[in-house]
């Protein structure tokens, strides 16, 4: 996990700003106080409170708020323009959890939440955060690990299977991504060209979901079978 540099605690309880120490800042603090990052870890929060995206969001580049309850109510994200770093560890999102387009993102931090599939999650988040370079899916049952009895081939499939929707990835899970393992992930996971008929064509949604439904069917079925099946 990166450092989170000078750091901001919000208590959502209280309503005021922590440093470190937990001295209670005043506002002229707040603003002689450069701070890039904010952790809100821990406020069982379900939706952002207001007055910290008003307080925040123009100057926050780091973000955490991990063990929280978040799940697919995600959009306020789009209000922390700067934002290249976001820690949503132990919260309850799945692999309905939609991001909102944010191309700057750069490191994205899930382990531990509710994904259960890979496909589409992975498509969409493909969509919402083009550049990631740092991803960590480890906890999740899509991303087989020791950590939830998942083989070694299991393991593999599935990072190449990630690190094909992302050529910019460097680094996944536990270790970085090699120059091998992007030209393989591109030599086994080629885009299908419906895939691409569907990212630059209006269909249907009832078609949109067959698609996903018969994809999601052939990467089980592709795991039992012990071939390489997009």
């Amino acid at each position: 996990m990166t450092s989170l540099g000078k750091l901001v605690f919000g208590d959502i309880h209280q309503r005021y700003i922590k440093d470190s120490s937990r001295r209670a800042l005043t506002q002229d603090d707040l603003s002689a106080e450069c701070t890039d990052s904010l952790s809100l870890a821990y406020e069982n929060l379900l939706y952002m409170p207001l007055d910290i995206i008003e307080r925040h969001s123009i100057a926050i580049n780091t973000l955490d708020i991990s063990y929280n309850k978040f799940s697919r109510n995600l959009q306020f994200l789009l209000e922390f323009d700067h934002l290249t770093s976001l820690n949503l560890d132990h919260n309850i999102i799945d692999e309905h959890t939609v991001f909102p387009y944010m191309p700057q993102l750069e490191l994205l931090w899930l382990n531990h939440n509710g994904i259960d599939n890979l496909y589409p999650f992975i498509k969409n988040l493909h969509k919402s955060l083009p550049n990631l370079k740092y991803l960590c899916l480890m906890g999740n049952n899509a991303a087989p690990s020791y950590l939830n009895d998942g083989s070694t081939y299991d393991y593999l499939q599935y990072r190449l299977f990630v690190i094909s929707w992302f050529p910019r990835l460097v680094h996944l899970d536990d270790s970085k991504v090699t120059a091998d393992q992007q030209l393989e992930a591109r030599r086994l996971f080629k885009r299908p060209l419906f895939e691409d008929f569907l990212q630059h064509t209006t269909v249907p949604e009832c078609v949109k979901h067959l698609h996903n439904r018969i994809t999601n069917t052939f990467w089980s079925f592709d795991k039992q079978r012990r071939n390489f099946i997009v």
